[in-house]
């Protein structure tokens, strides 16, 4: 009974799942939101019935997702379905929250990795290359409006066409960035969602608790030493470092804005403070500065321990 009750809801998810990526094909608007929803019924159905019958859930959603769809559906169900079964499993085991932001981040990072090997070896695309020669047309577009506008297009796209050379280089850690970010969304996703039909899970610390080890201040510090040295093009170091150094950037806002919403926190402020800072560094991203400069005292002084130490 137990079995068959399984299996028809087994049934039921993948036919909800086959249904939602078909929609994100044929409506892109609306698939650009449902998109972030597509891991849901593989997390949901693994949290409540465990690997194996979440295993099979996947491979009946990848059966169904190809009849309807054909190859590109395929595709997401692997992808996303992957995904939400490693979250899915990871829950049910009640690890920590970011014990399954790692777990969801490398199910990702993977699949993005065997999807650009994919590309280059059985479609002959390139996806940074054909991304790079997306990028110069747009350039191009905008140094003629520029020009017929009478001004000098080298100094305002000076920036863009110096990331745009360097994409290939930094596409490893664009991969990586991706899969984290998507699975730090998910799981927020599904925070709301598990709650809402009343499963219990490990939830993320208040973000102005959040704090990395010191040794990343190192790393920081010994990557920032060696891009400021410059290294030669096209050697494995430089590679490593044009990757790693915008990650470890990453870490330090990270940081230092929880040292921000921690001295909100501390001074008792409206709420809407911390999401105002947000929406004000969106605009005026020369604040990032200062956020990293906050990280890095935090990790090195421990900012915050005698922020509550003199309270």
């Amino acid at each position: 009974m137990k079995n068959t009750k399984v299996m028809t809801e087994g049934a039921i998810f993948a036919a909800i799942f086959a249904l939602i990526a078909f929609t994100t094909v044929i409506l892109p608007i609306l698939g650009s939101i449902l998109i972030w929803i597509l891991p849901l019924p593989f997390i949901i159905y693994t949290l409540r019935n465990g690997w194996k019958p979440g295993l099979l859930l996947f491979f009946v959603a990848s059966f169904v997702s190809f009849i309807i769809g054909g190859p590109l559906l395929i595709f997401s169900a692997i992808f996303f379905g992957s995904g939400g079964l490693v979250v899915g499993e990871l829950f049910r085991r009640k690890k920590s929250a970011f014990t399954v932001l790692l777990g969801g981040s490398l199910a990702y990072i993977v699949n993005l990795l065997f999807y650009f090997i994919l590309s280059i070896l059985i479609f002959d695309i390139h996806p940074v290359r054909a991304t790079q020669e997306l990028m110069i047309e747009s350039i191009n577009a905008a140094e003629a409006m520029l020009l017929a506008l009478g001004q000098d297009p080298s100094a305002q796209l000076a920036h863009l066409v110096d990331f745009t050379n360097q994409l290939i280089v930094l596409a490893p850690s664009i991969i990586i960035s991706t899969g984290a970010f998507y699975a730090l969304f998910i799981q927020l996703i599904s925070y709301a969602v598990l709650k809402r039909i009343g499963m219990k899970v490990p939830k993320f610390k208040p973000f102005r608790e959040w704090s990395f080890p010191k040794s990343f201040l190192w790393y920081y510090l010994v990557a920032s030493i060696l891009m400021i040295i410059g290294l030669q093009e096209g050697t494995a170091l430089h590679i490593v470092m044009w990757n790693l150094f915008p990650l470890l950037e990453i870490v330090m806002t990270i940081q230092g804005l929880a040292v921000v919403f921690y001295y909100c926190y501390a001074k008792r402020l409206n709420k809407s403070i911390p999401i105002i800072i947000i929406i004000i560094t969106i605009i005026a991203p020369f604040l990032l500065y200062i956020y990293r400069i906050l990280g890095i005292i935090d990790l090195g002084f421990e900012l915050r321990k005698r922020m509550k130490n003199s309270k």
